[in-house]
């Protein structure tokens, strides 16, 4: 039973862990979240009122604050979510991603340091929750894969922002024998995710029969995990893993961008069919037909792939979910949670395109 501080809980992977902990351990729970555009309290409106679960509206950048949640709740592990994560709107506005994953990531660090220093004799366990971005693009041609001691290249504001927080972390290891550990994982998916991220977006838009954008020719490729997966990793990781360590989390299972869109509107084809009886969309006989190629994300790196033998090795796990299942439970979540998404759409993301460059 121990004590876990979790920021960034309120956000898609931050809720999924939190549902997990309060749900399937006995482990006691702080979430601190600012509270942004891409959090939602809804994501755990099952757990809120758990007598082991508590949030703290509070933004990582606040030392004051953040220094005065490890005194009252003294963590035994923090887990690091809070981030800035798209990647088109770190294009938009780059200076919001440094604050809070470069300087946010300092803040937290700072205050870890200062509690792990009062308390000498305790176990106490930063984990960093990172992405395959940091490491830049793979060719898509070979068959080389993102591994733990991979050079770091990244390409867009974002990846870069985190980029510079993974090397913080480590810093403060080295330099303040800081007990911490580094998780960098593939593209995560599954219920509850922000509107503005591919597969939900793809959902979304073929629901509402608007246009479902690709980027490009759409042949960029993504290693994707199913959120509860990743979760289970993160757990096992802070449970078994070894102090100073970086974890690769990815579940091998690399796809085209056009192919997710395409496997989608399938299933959206069987689930939802289109029923057209205005005639509006006459023309269009499947989800397929709403496909359109846009230009591409500036930066857009080709391909991702995860190499996570040394979790699998070390710490016996795998993934759970196979994609096809995964997926399958991700659109018929969002079919049955329409509600949900017209609210994020009406208060904080109506899907219009983001991080385009004006020239």
């Amino acid at each position: 039973m121990k004590k876990i501080l979790i920021t960034g809980g309120a956000g898609f992977i931050g809720s999924s862990l939190i549902r997990f902990l309060i749900n399937e351990t006995d482990n006691f729970v702080l979430n601190v979240d600012k509270l942004t555009y891409a959090s939602s309290l809804d994501s755990l409106k099952d757990v809120k009122n758990n007598s082991r679960y508590q949030l703290s509206k509070t933004d990582v950048c606040n030392k004051e604050k953040m220094s005065d949640l490890f005194k009252s709740f003294q963590p035994d592990i923090v887990m690091h979510l809070a981030a800035e994560s798209h990647v088109d709107r770190s294009i938009d506005g780059p200076a919001e991603f440094i604050q809070t994953n470069v300087l946010g990531t300092l803040i937290m660090l700072e205050c870890s340091r200062e509690y792990f220093n009062r308390y000498p004799k305790k176990q106490f366990l930063f984990h960093h929750i990172s992405t395959d971005e940091v490491f830049g693009s793979l060719d898509l041609n070979d068959k080389s894969l993102f591994k733990e001691n991979s050079k770091y290249d990244p390409s867009s504001p974002y990846s870069a922002s985190k980029a510079s927080s993974d090397h913080l972390v480590r810093a403060w290891h080295r330099t303040y024998d800081l007990p911490i550990i580094i998780t960098n994982c593939s593209n995560n998916y599954g219920p509850y995710q922000f509107p503005e991220k591919f597969i939900p977006l793809v959902i979304l838009n073929a629901l509402n029969k608007k246009k479902i954008p690709v980027y490009g020719n759409g042949q960029n490729i993504r290693d994707w995990l199913y959120v509860h997966d990743h979760v289970r990793a993160l757990y096992k990781i802070v449970s078994d893993g070894k102090v100073g360590q970086t974890y690769n989390i990815g579940s091998n299972c690399e796809k085209k961008n056009i192919d997710i869109a395409n496997e989608i509107c399938e299933i959206l084809d069987e689930l939802d069919p289109i029923n057209d009886q205005n005639k509006i969309f006459s023309k269009k006989k499947s989800y397929k037909d709403f496909i359109a190629f846009v230009n591409d994300r500036p930066g857009h790196d080709l391909r991702y792939a995860i190499d996570a033998s040394k979790l699998h090795k070390e710490l016996n796990w795998k993934p759970q979910m196979s994609f096809k299942d995964g997926l399958r439970i991700t659109v018929n979540w969002y079919i049955q949670n329409i509600e949900w998404c017209e609210k994020i759409s009406l208060n904080k993301y109506d899907g219009k395109r983001l991080g385009l460059i004006k020239k």
